[in-house]
């Protein structure tokens, strides 16, 4: 934890121990450890003398944080009705198959992650899924494993 308090002392700083910063705090935190460690979150609560329960709120409201080591690549599938009904379930399940991964975790290779989500607000390209910061839309069951195939490629180079 010694390396952690380093980081996050110099972030408090850097936010003036403002805890009205809590959120762009946080955001520095999961870019630095790639996700919010359990210990730094208690140290952040501490510091900024704000309820860990508070922290925790904003953790779990907000997709783009995470409280468990995220995957190399972030898959990102919309769940929502228009995406559903043209096959984002089926779409799914052959992601938790091929990556041996549940929603909203990270596959034992820790390439992965996956989250499916309510809404990526494109419907007319439904469905559509975003893998990092790419976006695919109107995918079939048929075009998941070469898109997978892309990423596990990429992470052995």
């Amino acid at each position: 934890m010694s390396e952690n308090i380093e980081f996050i002392d110099e972030l408090l700083k850097r936010y003036d121990y403002q805890s009205g910063s809590l959120i762009p705090m946080m955001q520095d935190i999961q870019v630095e450890y790639e996700y919010l460690p359990k210990d730094v979150l208690k140290y952040l609560s501490k510091q900024l003398q704000v309820p860990l329960s508070q922290i925790y709120s904003v953790a779990t409201f907000y997709t783009s944080f995470s409280l468990a080591p995220r995957g190399q690549h972030l898959i990102t599938l919309c769940m929502g009705t228009v995406c559903f009904l043209k096959g984002a379930s089926k779409i799914s399940e052959i992601i938790q198959e091929e990556l041996q991964v549940e929603p909203g975790g990270t596959s034992p290779d820790r390439r992965f992650t996956f989250q499916p989500v309510n809404c990526l607000g494109a419907c007319a390209l439904a469905p559509i899924m975003k893998i990092d910061e790419e976006y695919y839309n109107k995918v079939t069951p048929d075009d998941i494993l070469q898109i997978l195939a892309k990423y596990e490629s990429a992470s052995e180079e």
